[in-house]
């Protein structure tokens, strides 16, 4: 081993530690003793010359520079472990992307056209992770992500998949038949279902087609997901809101209706995004053009 890398054990040692927040935990998870952890880490801050972290009694706290190191280091041992699974399943170095997408835009778009992919690209696997938040590529090992957002994160470059186009009011036949008319009066006394990460959807809604939201219409139960709120509008649960491009085929199977052709203009998009500071393998190239080069419908 090179004299400027530290021994591989001791940042095992430093990460399962910064991870879990304790010497105890770190060791069980390394099947080390808890004074094997807390000597390989006090050798990692001797090398380095400086504390990662900050004790106090029992309590182990990172410091400003052990939180950014542990960041790093969790990327590289990831990455580590990526590359040993590959070997060691036989495929070639750079077949297998890593993924984080939305998780909605991952079921009812991507998936569903990656056999297309896997057709073109036999040899190449695609890892997916659902991720609806945004995150740092420096703190995680994942190659690339798709987000719903209007423009690239920080320190990324890829491309604009597709805008989202119109949301639009989603509800079973059944509810459609047993509700209405589907006016302004007939929507206000409907229940709402509202996507908790699009807070203001509904009111967006409603001030484009010039109608009053009302109380009532913000009331109703709230979700994380899309496939939530499709789930709870197929059930017959209320009325919701959900990208047309999104809900294709449940409209086709009829296990949703769209009750009134009244939208909302969605001027964001899905985006595929990777860091630029580090080299694209030939496996995130050839998925980069293949999903931007995607029909939208």
């Amino acid at each position: 081993m090179r004299k400027d890398i530290p021994n591989l054990g001791a940042l095992q040692a430093f990460e399962a530690s910064a991870r879990l927040g304790s010497f105890t935990r770190a060791a069980a998870e390394l099947a080390l003793t808890q004074s094997a952890v807390g000597r390989q880490v006090a050798m990692l801050e001797q090398r380095l010359g400086v504390p990662l972290f900050s004790r106090v009694r029992r309590r182990l706290t990172l410091t400003d520079v052990g939180r950014e190191y542990a960041a790093r280091i969790r990327r590289h041992l990831d990455q580590i472990r990526r590359d040993t699974l590959e070997i060691s399943a036989g495929h070639d170095m750079g077949f297998v992307l890593e993924l984080a997408v939305v998780p909605t835009f991952a079921t009812q778009w991507l998936i569903p056209r990656l056999p297309d992919f896997s057709r073109l690209h036999p040899n190449i696997t695609v890892n997916l992770s659902a991720r609806s938040q945004p995150f740092s590529f420096q703190e995680n090992a994942y190659d690339a992500a798709i987000y719903f957002g209007d423009q690239f994160w920080p320190n990324t470059r890829g491309g604009l998949i597709f805008a989202e186009g119109e949301m639009v009011p989603i509800c079973s036949p059944a509810f459609r038949d047993a509700n209405g008319p589907w006016d302004e009066a007939g929507f206000e006394r409907c229940r709402h279902v509202h996507l908790s990460t699009r807070a203001h959807a509904w009111r967006d809604w409603y001030a484009q087609q010039g109608w009053d939201y009302t109380v009532h219409a913000s009331r109703g139960p709230r979700y994380e997901l899309f496939t939530m709120v499709v789930a709870a509008t197929a059930a017959g649960m209320g009325v919701g809101l959900a990208p047309r491009i999104l809900i294709e085929h449940e409209l086709r199977t009829g296990e949703l209706v769209i009750p009134v052709d009244r939208h909302l203009d969605v001027p964001q998009g899905y985006y595929f995004a990777y860091p630029e500071g580090r080299p694209a393998s030939g496996a995130l190239e050839h998925f980069k053009q293949w999903v931007l080069g995607l029909n939208p419908a």
